[in-house]
């Protein structure tokens, strides 16, 4: 069986089900599989979506994007520093 994975779109629904559950007085591993999710799975998405609204896990995502893109960015420049530096050292 595959893994599922979930937008955060449907993270914050998912946690939001769960959170009606437990209001109603079910325990967290019965509603975490009544939405069909684990309950390790509930804690971890939790501990980074917590109090999220819908537009600002979008926006997290988007800036985890643009750093990642950056920091590759920034390695490439540094590679290309060290390649440079190295060959400016030779012996003519």
């Amino acid at each position: 069986m595959g893994q599922v994975r979930y937008t955060p779109e449907q993270i914050i629904h998912k946690l939001r089900e769960v959170d009606v559950l437990t209001a109603q007085g079910k325990a967290i591993k019965e509603a975490c599989r009544q939405c069909g999710i684990g309950d390790k799975t509930y804690f971890k998405w939790r501990k980074e979506y917590g109090g999220l609204k819908l537009d600002q896990a979008k926006r997290l995502k988007d800036l985890e994007r643009e750093n990642s893109r950056l920091k590759r960015l920034l390695a490439d420049a540094e590679l290309d520093k060290a390649i440079l530096r190295e060959d400016a050292s030779g012996n003519f």
